[in-house]
Parts: structure tokens; C-alpha cells; sequence
């Protein structure tokens, strides 16, 4: 079995985002890799497919489903698994330092250090021109349990080195998770039935109660186009299956008291939305 990293990610449309992903795994320092892409579109385009890449072609059934199948098909031939978001570009010591860190920390689930690709922050203007591209959207996180929320820490502020530090963390981003087929084979595949949003965070408390340890590591960096797969931050499409996500989520896992205030907040949705 090769310790090769498996790249596995999900396309759904937004085949532009493509370039960049692959532009940047063609400077990889290591070539120690193969991707995997599932492709959910209901009209499936070429793609130019590098020779480390490979498309699955199915139905959308959603993110994790997409995942899902993705891994599948990798298992066969790695031990080592990278889950990214297709927005992203990457480091050029992306897969040397996941495969490093994988292979220090064999039972566990491994994020790393996220940047707003420059031009895809949320607040636009807040920014002076150096700080592009050093602008974090992930840092490590935590799950806030009285509002069913998964926090992004450092999200928003500018890298001055405030989060360089390897630690254990709360949540794990599915933008950037890594794992080992060890790991893999101890929580299983991650739940289709979230379609999109939240199935990170599950598979993040199903890791806790078999106490296998989340770490954010600063060495594995990416830059994530925010909600590109989703139509863009604050799009309908978001809206609506962040909010199925976040009931089923905390229907599953949150206190009885938070519970309570989920079903009547959505109960007062669809009251106003009928």
C-alpha cells in the first residue's frame, strides 16, 4: 500500500475554479500525490485533467456523498487522504506537509492554516494591499453549542504570525481535512445525510467521542475562494442548506436546552416562510 496522498474533492459546476487548483499542484515541491474528483454537475463539461488527476462522474447527491465516493475509489490505492474544496489554491509545500504531518499524527484528523485567496474576502475594504492573500478564513476553531454554529478562529484577521503554532482544536474545517485510512477505517465515511454544511463538524465529534485527537497545523496552508460551489457568501443556496444542516446537526449532538430553541426557531421559519 503507497503512502502517496490522496486528493479528494467535489465539482459541481464550477469547473473555472479548476485552474487554479490544478496550476498550483503543478508547483508542488513533492509530486508525491494523485486527485480525485468527483463530479456532481447535472451537465457534466470536459476538464482538462492533469496526468495525477482522475473525475468520478456521478449524480449530486451532495458534498459528503461526493466524498464519499471519492474516497472509495482512492482507498484501494493510499493510505493517506487530503479532503479539499475545489475554490482552493495550494502552497507549493501542500502535499510534503500533509504527508509529514500524517505521518506523525497517524491517528487523528490534521487541518491547516486557510487564507482568503486575495479578492474573495468578505469585507472587501478593510484591507491594505499587502495584507492580500494573508488573511485568514480558518485557523483552527471550535463548535459554539448554544447557537449550533462551527467558529472559524483568526477568521477575518491578518496573519501576524498570532496562529503559527501546532495544537489540538475544536473543529476541523471539511474546506481542508487530512486523515489516514487508519483513521478512516475507525469513524467510517462521512454522513450523506448532510447535502451541504456540517458534515465536517459531525465527522469532528464522531472523532472526539473515539478520542482521536483534531490538530490544527500551520504548515499545511491553502487559499480558499469562499462559497464559490454555493453561488457566494450570503446566496440562497447557502442559506438553505446551512439551515437544514445546522437542525440536523444540533438535533443530534447538541444540549436538550439548545435543542428546544432550534425546533422553535424553525418552526417560526416556516411560519413565516408559508
Amino acid at each position: 500500500m503507497s503512502h502517496t496522498l490522496a486528493i479528494l474533492t467535489v465539482v459541481y459546476q464550477n469547473y473555472t475554479t479548476l485552474k487554479d487548483f490544478f496550476d498550483s499542484l503543478s508547483k508542488q515541491t513533492s509530486k508525491d500525490f494523485h486527485v480525485y474528483i468527483f463530479d456532481g454537475s447535472p451537465e457534466k463539461e470536459p476538464i482538462d485533467l492533469p496526468p495525477y488527476a482522475e473525475r468520478i462522474q456521478g449524480d449530486n447527491k451532495g458534498y459528503a456523498n461526493g466524498i464519499k465516493t471519492a474516497y472509495s475509489a482512492a482507498k484501494k490505492k493510499h493510505d493517506y487522504f487530503a479532503v479539499v474544496n475545489s475554490d482552493i489554491i495550494f502552497d507549493t509545500h501542500f502535499v510534503g506537509n500533509v504527508i509529514q504531518s500524517l505521518a506523525k499524527n497517524q491517528k487523528s484528523l490534521v487541518g491547516g492554516k486557510i487564507y482568503y485567496a486575495p479578492g474573495y474576502e468578505y469585507h472587501e475594504t478593510r484591507y491594505e494591499p499587502k495584507d492580500l492573500g494573508h488573511v485568514f478564513w480558518y485557523a483552527g476553531g471550535y463548535i459554539d453549542w448554544n447557537n449550533v454554529l462551527a467558529i472559524h478562529r483568526g477568521v477575518d484577521c491578518v496573519d501576524v504570525d498570532q496562529f503559527s503554532t501546532k495544537e489540538n482544536t475544536g473543529f476541523i474545517t471539511g474546506c481542508l481535512m487530512c486523515y489516514t485510512k487508519q483513521t478512516a477505517s475507525i469513524l467510517g465515511t462521512w454522513d450523506t445525510k448532510y447535502i451541504m454544511y456540517f458534515e465536517d463538524a459531525d465527522y469532528c465529534i464522531r472523532a472526539k467521542q473515539k478520542n482521536i485527537p483534531l490538530i490544527y497545523d500551520p504548515s499545511i496552508i491553502i487559499w480558499h475562494k469562499n462559497a464559490q460551489s454555493s453561488g457566494g457568501s450570503g446566496s440562497r443556496i447557502q442559506e438553505k442548506f446551512m439551515n437544514r444542516s445546522r437542525l440536523l446537526f444540533g438535533l443530534r449532538y447538541a444540549p436538550l436546552r439548545t435543542k428546544v430553541h432550534l425546533l422553535k426557531n424553525e418552526a417560526l421559519r416556516y411560519l413565516r416562510l408559508s
